[in-house]
This record gives structure tokens, C-alpha cells and sequence, in this order.
């Protein structure tokens, strides 16, 4: 995961330009896949979901896309009921929740075996 750098004063603007350009990736594309599979998401809900964890805007998607903003409502409306949500919020906690299920940090060959 990435972390958002912090001004010195500790408070971050909206208009921060230095912000702006900063993509945060929560999730690995096996993480999105697996996300995506677990919730039957099509190739677009899957991309307006990425957008959406990232903190986009539902205007911003639109544009980015080059969609109208009301076809991103329809999306996230059936993104939220697929999920059983009613919120970005607590999509992004359910995408996070699911995406640490599906992949561990000690899996595979970095795992440690520890006895007593």
C-alpha cells in the first residue's frame, strides 16, 4: 500500500497541489480479480470501483472515462447492491476486508513456521 504524504502543519487541503497527482493503489491486480470474481463485477464496475477506491469523485470518474456522471450512478448503484452496501465508504472497507482475506502476508514461500 502507499501512504499520502502529510504536510508539515499536519492538515491536508483539497486544493494541495502537490496531492493531486498522487494515486494511491490499495490493492495488486490479483487482489482486484479476486474482488472482482467474489462479487461478479463487470470489466467496467470493476474500473469505476478501482476509481472509486481511490477517491474519486463520481464527476471525476465521469471525465476520466469519458462517461456521462449519471451512467457512474448506475454503475456504483449496481456495484453497491452486488456488494450489499450502501455506501463508498463501506465498499472500500468490504474490497479491503476481502482483498487481505484472499492474500495473506505470510503466504507461499515467505512463510515462517514457528513451534512451540
Amino acid at each position: 500500500m502507499s501512504q499520502i504524504p502529510i504536510p508539515a502543519g499536519g492538515h491536508l487541503a483539497r486544493d494541495d497541489v502537490h496531492l493531486k497527482d498522487v494515486k494511491v493503489l490499495l490493492f495488486d491486480r490479483k487482489q482486484w480479480s479476486h474482488v472482482q470474481g467474489r462479487y461478479e463485477l463487470t470489466p467496467r464496475e470493476r474500473q469505476i470501483a478501482e476509481l472509486v477506491c481511490q477517491g474519486l469523485r463520481n464527476g471525476s470518474i465521469a471525465r476520466h472515462l469519458r462517461i456521462q456522471p449519471g451512467t457512474v450512478k448506475t454503475h456504483i448503484r449496481n456495484i453497491y447492491r452486488k456488494v450489499h452496501v450502501k455506501s463508498k465508504i463501506v465498499m472500500l472497507l468490504r474490497f479491503v476486508t476481502d482483498a487481505r482475506a484472499f492474500s495473506t502476508p505470510y503466504e507461499g514461500e515467505h512463510a515462517v513456521h514457528v513451534s512451540d
